[in-house]
């Protein structure tokens, strides 16, 4: 649910509407169309910021799926016309859909195979989830907004992702009963990295998150468990989420 802070070159955003004069979807290859265009902004943002990522490319298996999950199904109607574009969108109660290069980025950054068992914190609309859902076996997703969580799951139902179960709680405290995961996503910016997403991650498993203080610009964070159940953390780049929140 986030954005990555501004950089030297301006956005080029997709100024295809999704919607028809006469306010019909506009057909499926014109939606393909615009996926694919997005993805080409995704591209150009990640050379843009590089330096951050020591890297010029994503995975293509990464780029596949964001050219094929519909992000126009998971966001209000309000704001279809703007749904391939990469910025993020309002999606209720105070939330926001990540912009696609974040999502991209995030997904990245996990290093998922087909065979991983992935934990998102923070399901929002399901379009992260969703991504996930391309690339690994099985991807397990809690919600706290219970508005939020429940149209998530019917939406995902509706599109056919099988392979995601969807849970309504603080993501805090993870999933303790399917645990350990491969990887482990946080779509909120947390103060610290909470300790029960690190018992959860599997040795050799990665955990993305953003990590913000009261004294310092919010940091997307990668952290490691060795084989030995040490931690390494390395910060990517400055982003901007909502907060990760919850009785903790």
């Amino acid at each position: 649910m986030g954005r990555r802070f501004g950089h030297g070159t301006a956005a080029i955003f997709l100024t295809l509407l999704l919607l028809a004069p006469s306010g019909t979807l506009l057909a499926a290859d014109s939606l393909a169309t615009a996926r694919q265009a997005m993805v080409r902004e995704i591209e150009a943002a990640v050379i843009e910021t590089g330096r951050y990522l020591n890297q010029r490319a994503l995975d293509p298996a990464v780029l596949a799926a964001m050219a094929e999950v519909p992000r126009h199904a998971f966001v209000p109607a309000a704001s279809q016309s703007a749904a391939y574009r990469d910025i993020p969108l309002p999606i209720g109660h105070g939330q926001t859909i990540s912009q696609p290069y974040i999502v991209a980025l995030m997904t990245d950054l996990l290093r998922l195979a087909k065979n991983h068992r992935v934990l998102e914190i923070g399901t929002g609309s399901g379009y992260q989830a969703a991504i996930l859902a391309r690339l690994a076996a099985e991807v397990y997703t809690i919600e706290i907004i219970p508005a939020l969580g429940e149209q998530a799951t019917e939406r995902l139902r509706q599109l056919g992702f099988g392979n995601v179960r969807t849970r309504i709680g603080d993501g805090y405290y993870g999933w303790e009963e399917e645990a350990p995961f491969d990887a482990i996503v946080v779509t909120a910016a947390a103060s610290h990295i909470p300790p029960p997403l690190i018992k959860q991650l599997k040795p050799g498993g990665r955990m993305v998150i953003p990590v913000d203080s009261r004294f310092m610009v919010q940091q997307l964070v990668v952290v490691e468990k060795d084989q030995a159940g040490g931690l390494t953390t390395r910060q990517i780049l400055p982003v901007r989420f909502v907060p990760l929140t919850g009785a903790h």
